[in-house]
């Protein structure tokens, strides 16, 4: 499939999921062969926490005592802080060298014009652009701020309908979808990282409804796919705090160790689900932008031209 093509509104979705059934095995291997190491400390740190919440939570019901849970952060609150600063910091680590990885890869895809490469060639263009991702990471808080306030009001004002809300996932879209392809913009290294926002810019306006619109939509199907799946997992577990709760005047102990089960589970699943959902919609931010970049600098076009040249 060639990134460098002209879409429109549907062939934004056609080729996003095109792309994925062609080389979704490939994409998916690597992201989690790349990542694995941090989404296992993830899932460990996960673990803990989880085991310390429930404890807490369930504890103060067993034991009959309001003061339980005060208690319990009394002994116990140096550890949950230590365990909170440590996940937050691998996970803030994982979530930009996730949203990184399908800019790299697709970036791997165009140069060889095939899915031929491994994961030392993902690897090695991670260490490449490592700066990159430090230097794009701080601009980008600098420019988020002011549209973060501006985005926090448009957001207020549309909670306050029903058409609003409607509109939400376009907003969220937009802004997505801003600085992804400035990301991806700066990886291409024609740019200074200031001058890709500008760029950024000019690319989403040339096509806004269909580019914004396109994003807003794989943003509201990963939305609703992931809280389906979260409210039956969570309906599960509450048939299994009802069912266990009648044992609990004799295995206390066991129903909690139960529930501590149940809620590992949730957030393991929906971890993954969301690494995997997140993915994809970032491949369509990805599609568009190369898309976006052939309209406004035919690059695909003059390719062809000069190999017609040449041949003769």
């Amino acid at each position: 499939m060639e990134l460098y093509r002209s879409r429109d509104f549907s062939a934004f979705f056609q080729d996003t999921f095109a792309f994925i059934k062609r080389h979704g095995k490939h994409f998916f291997k690597h992201f989690f062969i790349v990542n694995g190491i941090l989404i296992l400390v993830l899932m460990v740190l996960g673990y803990f926490f989880m085991q310390l919440y429930t404890e807490v939570l369930f504890g103060g019901m067993f034991q009959n005592d309001p003061n339980s849970i005060e208690n319990y952060m009394n002994e116990n609150g140096g550890l949950f802080i230590l365990l909170m600063i440590l996940f937050l910091t691998v996970f803030l680590i994982f979530t930009v060298l996730m949203n990184a990885y399908p800019a790299l890869y697709l970036k791997l895809y165009n140069v060889n014009e095939t899915t031929d490469f491994g994961t030392k060639a993902i690897v090695d263009s991670y260490k490449k652009n490592l700066g990159k991702l430090f230097i794009f990471l701080l601009s980008s808080i600098l420019v988020s701020i002011p549209l973060m306030i501006v985005l926090g009001l448009l957001v207020f004002v549309l909670f306050i309908t029903i058409i609003g809300i409607m509109v939400l996932p376009l907003v969220i879209g937009a802004f997505s979808l801003f600085f992804i392809m400035a990301f991806m913009e700066y990886l291409e290294d024609e740019r200074g990282v200031w001058d890709c926002y500008g760029y950024s810019w000019k690319l989403m306006s040339s096509k806004f409804w269909a580019a914004v619109g396109s994003v807003g939509l794989f943003f509201l199907m990963s939305y609703l796919l992931q809280n389906i799946i979260t409210i039956i997992a969570y309906v599960f577990g509450m048939v299994q705090f009802f069912v266990g709760i009648d044992n609990t005047a004799t295995n206390p102990q066991d129903f909690q160790g139960t529930m501590s089960v149940v809620m590992i589970a949730m957030f393991v699943a929906g971890f993954l689900l969301g690494a995997f959902l997140n993915n994809i919609v970032l491949l369509n931010q990805g599609i568009v932008f190369y898309s976006l970049k052939e309209d406004n600098e035919n690059i695909n076009t003059k390719s062809i031209i000069d190999q017609i040249g040449s041949g003769e």
